[in-house]
């Protein structure tokens, strides 16, 4: 099975800005696979979904995560893709540990953003080297609700406040906004106050980011296009388990085998895959 390293240039690219475009990341074949297997989950969805407009085709913003627990196409893509190796390449890091799987799905005309916002504070770990590899199974445009990027915002040394997603968000993250940071800028009032970027994506294309860089997305504006993706979130090197207030409670700290302040040995709920 075809599987594909970074390039010199791409890996520049990920230092430079926080954010690199990889075409054609992983094998053609996992895109049909994910793909039914996210049409499967909006029918089915985990009880960590988070879904605004249920059922509709719509005006639908659907999320879902933490799926390759239960999941033998999610835990065969983590494993298998070569996902944890681009991962390890682009952060510099001798080894990758997977953190978590989130489905991404904005059904046709759905107005809901995805807020601006920086990753780490989010989760429960430290460190520089924590990225995403968010991968497009549908065509995808800004217009399609595409990702934007603050160019070079990961090197900042600031936490921004987590914020609730999404119609649910409330209800399902009522976490957020309790923790360590300060508020993310308002970039949507002076757009031009920043070095947005963004990327047209085919599938199988991704976008491989710093958890520390400020990205969002437009709502999906077509009325043609579903936008489908699928992110996997990786630990380096650096990376500590840093189980702070105001995190992500879905994985228990009880469960994990490792005191704070070390790092993420525990097979179990954070495998290594490269």
């Amino acid at each position: 099975m075809y599987q594909r390293d970074l390039t010199d240039q791409e890996i520049a690219l990920y230092n430079a800005d926080g954010v690199v475009l990889v075409k054609d990341a992983v094998d053609p074949s996992w895109i049909e696979r994910l793909t039914a297997f996210a049409e499967a989950q909006l029918n089915n969805p985990s009880q960590l979904c988070n879904d605004g407009n249920p059922g509709q085709e719509r005006g639908r913003m659907f999320t879902d995560r933490y799926l390759w627990r239960t999941n033998q196409t999610v835990y065969d893509f983590i494993s298998q893709s070569g996902c944890a190796r681009l991962a390890a390449q682009a952060m510099g890091s001798e080894s990758a540990r997977f953190y978590f799987d989130h489905l991404l799905i904005k059904k046709r005309e759905t107005a809901t953003p995805t807020p601006w916002h920086q990753d780490v504070p989010y989760w429960p770990f430290r460190g520089r080297q924590i990225a995403s590899i968010w991968l497009a199974l549908t065509p995808v445009s800004v217009e399609g609700s595409g990702m934007e990027f603050v160019r070079g915002s990961h090197k900042t040394e600031h936490f921004y406040l987590p914020t609730a997603f999404g119609a649910s968000g409330e209800k399902v993250n009522s976490w957020t906004g309790t923790g360590e940071g300060v508020p993310c800028p308002d970039i949507e009032a002076d757009r031009a106050a920043f070095d947005i970027i963004s990327f047209d994506l085919e599938p199988g294309d991704a976008l491989l980011f710093s958890a520390w860089t400020l990205h969002g997305a437009p709502g999906n504006r077509s009325s043609t296009q579903d936008r489908f993706a699928f992110s996997t979130r990786w630990l380096g090197d650096d990376a500590i388990w840093d189980p702070r207030p105001g995190t992500d409670p879905s994985v228990n700290p009880a469960e994990v085998r490792v005191p704070a302040g070390q790092a993420p040995l525990d097979n179990a709920i954070f495998p290594r895959f490269y």
